[in-house]
């Protein structure tokens, strides 16, 4: 797939993913590859340097409806053990 975004965009889009949450990074990059369709997860994996696993998480997440509680990117518990 030919960039489907401009240089100027792909910069703007980045700056924004990188401010975001692990899961609002997943929703962002999902919803991107919904608007692009065929080619699209493999292209914004690269860009966004991220897992296609975790794209797919994202868009199963968006299928689903929300997941988690509002302000949550992790299911309660699944915090790293206290050392």
């Amino acid at each position: 797939m030919d960039a489907p975004y401009s240089p100027a965009t792909e910069v703007a889009m980045r700056q924004v993913f990188d401010s975001l949450s692990e899961r609002e990074r997943r929703l962002y990059a999902a919803a991107e590859v919904l608007k692009l369709r065929r080619g699209g997860l493999l292209y914004l994996a690269r860009l966004f340097d991220c897992d296609p696993k975790t794209i797919r998480r994202g868009i199963r997440e968006l299928e689903q409806g929300s997941l988690f509680a509002p302000g949550r990117s992790r299911k309660k518990g699944a915090a790293a053990e206290p050392v």
